[in-house]
């Protein structure tokens, strides 16, 4: 018997779809990306500094059954990627022509792995080192910065543009290099999270990136910022709740205490403070999805919901509630595996599976030690593992295989 005509039209369109799907299967990386959720490596920009190096990293990360990488383009306030709108970095500094991200998408797309621009948000310094360039943010734009409680006083009576003021701050930061990174330029000035958005926006639009990933979004501690914009700001925010006796009392001694609103209204404080973070990450969303918008967006973020939102004032879970992020990175670094499971099985509950890539500190822990947290993060549901990082798994001091040592442990139960 004839079959219909219309039968005999799709065995054209049956045949080459079964083409395409076999040779989907055969791209590197996509099988593991449908079957076993997100295997990513966190890389410093310290990889980035040559075409080699680059090479040399998707090739291993390749090999080790790794589908996504997370590369840092934005470190210091600085650069990875070419024509940005901040200077780049010293290490690039004779190779002007050189594009570390895109020469990372070229490479590790070719090998059927995902590349996420990493970008560090607030901070933008080091302390011990401060920027070579004169055009960095630290020096244009100084009143950004992020002022502690205890310097509050003093800085109140420093103009911003004046050398002594980012001195002041780059020497109790040096000072405080155990528990402090280093210079945070603070969300509260609008104009502040707009660069941020500028910045981040501009690498979406520019580069083929599957996905935007912000570190260092958060304050250093709670005990931050007491700028003299960030004082002046809140102040402006509460008046209007104010009774004129109040704010007439408050006015009148905040000569003599430049604290006066914060220390009055603390509760408002922390809450004021931990929205401008908010709006600033929305900022960011709003701009990377604008020129692109099936770009992930990621964050690296204090494990603890609460304790994140309490001493970083990052609170993570209302920017899932409101959509802010696609994906959250508890970065669960521990050396201890109860603790591992039970940060990644609070973060579970909160983000659910597909909002989770578990971040393990890989750097601290041995391979077997390793394959047993991403067995766990797998275990409890975690969408996905983000290892910190390539460049301690790569370091010669490991050995040239580690890094597929690794790979072999952590994902032999996928068949690798």
């Amino acid at each position: 018997m004839t079959s219909p005509p219309f039968r005999w039209r799709r065995r054209p369109w049956v045949a080459w779809l079964a083409v395409v799907v076999l040779a989907a299967s055969a791209w590197p990386g996509s099988t593991l990306r449908a079957r076993d959720g997100v295997r990513a490596l966190w890389v410093v920009r310290t990889t980035l500094v040559s075409a080699a190096a680059i090479a040399a990293m998707v090739s291993a990360a390749d090999a080790a059954g790794f589908n996504t990488l997370l590369v840092q383009v934005r470190g210091r306030g600085d650069a990875y990627y070419a024509d940005g709108l901040e200077p780049r970095p010293q290490a690039l500094a004779d190779q002007p022509a050189f594009d570390p991200l895109a020469e990372t998408i070229a490479r590790a797309h070719a090998a059927g792995l995902q590349v996420h621009a990493w970008v560090n948000v607030n901070l933008v310094s080091s302390a011990v080192d401060l920027p070579a360039a004169h055009d960095h943010v630290v020096y244009r734009h100084p009143e950004w910065l992020m002022v502690p409680r205890s310097l509050a006083a003093e800085l109140a009576e420093v103009e911003p543009t004046s050398p002594e003021y980012v001195d002041r701050l780059a020497r109790f930061f040096r000072g405080q290099l155990s528990t402090l990174e280093g210079l945070y330029v603070s969300p509260v000035a609008p104009a502040a999270a707009e660069y941020a958005a500028r910045i981040v926006g501009d690498i979406a639009r520019r580069y083929a990136v599957d996905g935007i990933h912000l570190d260092y979004v958060r304050y250093p501690s709670r005990d931050f910022d007491y700028s003299r914009a960030a004082l002046d700001a809140f102040r402006q925010h509460v008046a209007g709740d104010l009774t004129p006796e109040e704010r007439a009392q408050y006015d009148s001694r905040l000569a003599a205490e430049p604290l006066i609103y914060t220390d009055a209204l603390a509760d408002r404080w922390h809450e004021f403070r931990s929205r401008q973070l908010t709006r600033l990450v929305a900022r960011v969303r709003e701009a990377v999805k604008a020129v692109r918008p099936a770009a992930v967006m990621s964050a690296a973020v204090f494990p603890d919901p609460d304790e994140a939102a309490e001493r970083r004032l990052q609170d993570w879970r209302g920017w899932l509630a409101q959509g802010l992020l696609d994906i959250v990175c508890p970065m669960a670094y521990t050396t201890d595996a109860d603790v591992f499971a039970s940060q990644v099985a609070a973060a579970r509950a909160i983000a659910g599976t597909g909002r989770l890539w578990a971040g393990i500190g890989a750097f601290r822990l041995a391979s077997p030690e390793i394959a047993a947290n991403v067995r766990t993060a797998q275990r409890l549901g975690a969408g996905g593992v983000v290892l910190f990082s390539y460049d301690s798994l790569a370091a010669p001091d490991r050995g040239p295989s580690y890094l597929l040592e690794v790979g072999r442990a952590a994902f032999n139960r996928a068949g690798l």
